[in-house]
């Protein structure tokens, strides 16, 4: 085994380490996201840390990318398996529980730049206007409003919910039943 091995294990494990407190810490409204806390929770050096990544952005764009890759890929997932329709509103529900988990999220990194982050922020909108796309061919969704509209009020309406924090799947529930049927073609 060379010398530079263990260096490159550690380096790894130091990466993963501050990545998951970097995650746990976006996880947790109105904790300050530092350096230093992220070190701290990590069990390194806030020198290991910016070393590893090259500062807080890096950091920051990294953990977040990796909680919202996921989301994209399923997304793309539904819309390649599912009646278009039908995954809009599996999607939808999916989007709400993943936003009330991590709605703090937006807090931490505003202002930040985080280009892996906006990349797949700009995919995830990319799939849910081919999802609404398609579901306005399919008749499952009205024609009356522009897809790019659509994919933007949807994205709102889930952010509000999932801020909102209801307490009851029924709330939850509900808010998913009047945003769907007011998509839905008229009568």
């Amino acid at each position: 085994m060379s010398s530079g091995t263990p260096r490159r294990a550690d380096a790894l494990r130091n990466r993963q380490l501050a990545l998951d407190a970097a995650t746990a810490l976006l996880a947790e409204p109105g904790t300050p996201l530092t350096v230093e806390n992220i070190a701290r929770r990590a069990g390194l050096g806030a020198a290991t840390v910016v070393r590893t990544f090259g500062g807080k952005d890096a950091l920051l764009d990294a953990a977040v990318s990796d909680l919202l890759a996921p989301v994209v890929q399923r997304a793309r997932d539904l819309l390649a398996e599912t009646a278009p329709g039908q995954a809009l509103g599996l999607f939808l529900g999916e989007l709400i529980a993943f936003q009330a988990t991590h709605h703090s999220v937006s807090d931490h990194v505003e202002g930040l730049n985080m280009p892996a982050t906006a990349a797949l922020r700009g995919d995830l909108a990319r799939v849910m206007e081919e999802m609404v796309e398609r579901a306005q061919r399919d008749g499952a969704v009205r024609t009356d409003i522009d897809p790019a509209v659509a994919t933007g009020l949807i994205g709102r309406t889930a952010l509000a919910i999932a801020r909102a924090q209801p307490r009851s799947r029924q709330l939850v529930d509900a808010y998913l039943t009047v945003l769907l049927q007011g998509l839905r073609p008229p009568a």
